[in-house]
């Protein structure tokens, strides 16, 4: 077992690793979807779903990183049988971690640059004709995107060079800390607005009449789909910190609570947005046209708007940054253990590459937006596309086959793993379930996500 860091408290693992999975489709994708598909009927599914398909993969990738100690590369090399080449799966996760980093570090780059705006008074006076204009003109400057998505990556990679105790740890409390308290804040001011009940029936009331007009098994796919992908699960990017973490706890009951965080976000998110939404007659949109034209239209109508904005763009950074960093240090920790390079090499050679690769992401929107690549997607919704409908889902199932099936680390290695330590156990009646059921579960998520 190779020596290395660990996080300083049990708080510091959840707390990181729930940063790594909530991030911006918990605003602005859950609610909507909830709200065009039954409400509560979808949530009900969604919760289903988190149990029966997030939860278990998610301590498959713990269960990894713990026993193995070691990073995504690294560790399916340390746990595989001799002869076998599950290993190269880890490299695969090595580069659709950094596809995501590609586009996302570009989004998050937009809330900082909407926090600047609110809290400067950038907003102040513009009419609600106006507020579309704002966000096409960050769209078409590449130099102003440029900045932010550098700023973005910098700061990321400045927190990493203080270490996964010092800085990931420390830097990612802080910011769920201050997320967990925003939400709150934001949903309570949501909810006594005047007129907010008609929001909260819309996202919250079970209307399966709704939901039959949408079609049912729709409505399943759907919280099939976002209860797997919400967790951000398949690519390594939560395996690190099973790495990290110590063996006085059964991972199940760790699972339980990162998803328990997650959801709380995401349930949260749809109480600050439809409430708000309904109470200033404004309809809500799907994507980013809800984050950066539709809330910033509310909170200019809104009495202190100009606070409520700024709060709300602090909030959606804080949820962005936390995952970012996140999935960083699993880039950083795999460039220590695959090149042997220290971590100040690792940080810096890979901060110059990610502004590097976010360039065509950034240009996508302007010079080159007339390139189209997958499906006549832009670069951004290209790239998405083969993080998210492909490598999670793909990766996913990987993972599973590692720890079911007797080629691969084996069941029985992998339930001694999960379930070392003290707290809730997983039964070893599951492994029926785990070898014939979730696996096809998940393969309707890579069908549904292709076809999409």
């Amino acid at each position: 077992m190779n020596r290395r860091e660990t996080f300083g408290t049990r708080i510091g693992f959840i707390l990181v690793s729930a940063g790594c999975a909530i991030g911006i489709g918990n605003v602005w994708k859950f609610p909507y979807m909830a709200g065009q598909s039954g409400g509560a009927v979808f949530v009900l599914f969604y919760l289903v779903f988190l149990i029966i398909m997030g939860i278990p993969v998610m301590t498959m990738e713990f269960a990894v990183g713990r026993a193995s100690r070691s990073s995504t590369v690294q560790s399916f090399k340390v746990l595989e049988k001799p002869g076998e080449k599950w290993h190269i799966f880890g490299w695969v996760c090595f580069i659709g971690n950094h596809i995501l980093m590609m586009y996302y570090t570009t989004v998050s780059g937009w809330m900082i640059s909407y926090f600047v705006k609110f809290a400067t008074g950038a907003f102040d006076g513009t009419v609600k004709e106006s507020v579309p204009d704002v966000f096409g003109n960050l769209l078409a400057s590449p130099v102003e995107m440029m900045i932010y998505t550098v700023l973005t990556i910098v700061a990321g990679y400045a927190v990493l060079s203080f270490g996964v105790k010092n800085g990931l740890e420390r830097v990612n409390k802080v910011m769920m800390a201050g997320l967990l308290l925003l939400i709150v804040i934001l949903a309570v001011n949501s909810i006594t607005l005047s007129g907010s009940e008609e929001g909260i029936k819309f996202y919250l009331y079970p209307d399966w009449e709704k939901a039959r007009e949408v079609g049912i098994l729709k409505v399943v796919f759907a919280a099939m789909s976002q209860a797997f992908f919400t967790l951000s699960l398949g690519i390594g990017a939560l395996e690190i910190f099973g790495s990290y973490m110590s063996k006085e706890h059964t991972l199940t009951g760790e699972a339980i609570r990162v998803c328990v965080l997650d959801t709380f976000v995401a349930l949260m998110s749809g109480l600050i947005i439809f409430p708000a939404c309904f109470s200033y007659g404004v309809s809500p949109d799907q994507g980013p046209s809800l984050i950066f034209i539709t809330l910033p239209t509310i909170f200019l109508n809104m009495p202190a708007g100009r606070l409520w904005g700024s709060l709300f763009f602090v909030f959606m950074t804080f949820a962005s940054f936390s995952t970012v960093t996140a999935v960083f240090e699993g880039l950083v920790a795999s460039m220590m253990e695959g090149f042997g390079w220290s971590r100040k090499k690792a940080v810096i050679v890979d901060m110059v590459f990610m502004i590097i690769a976010s360039i065509p992401c950034v240009l996508g929107f302007n010079i080159w937006s007339d390139l189209k690549l997958i499906g006549e997607r832009g670069v951004l919704d290209s790239e998405d596309f083969i993080v998210s409908n492909l490598m999670l889902p793909l990766g996913s199932l990987i993972f599973l086959l590692f720890c079911v099936i007797k080629n691969g680390w084996g069941f029985d290695s992998y339930l001694k793993e999960v379930n070392t330590g003290s707290g809730l156990k997983m039964s070893a009646k599951l492994c029926n379930y785990y070898r014939f059921v979730l696996p096809v579960l998940i393969l309707l998520v890579l069908i549904s996500g292709l076809l999409a």
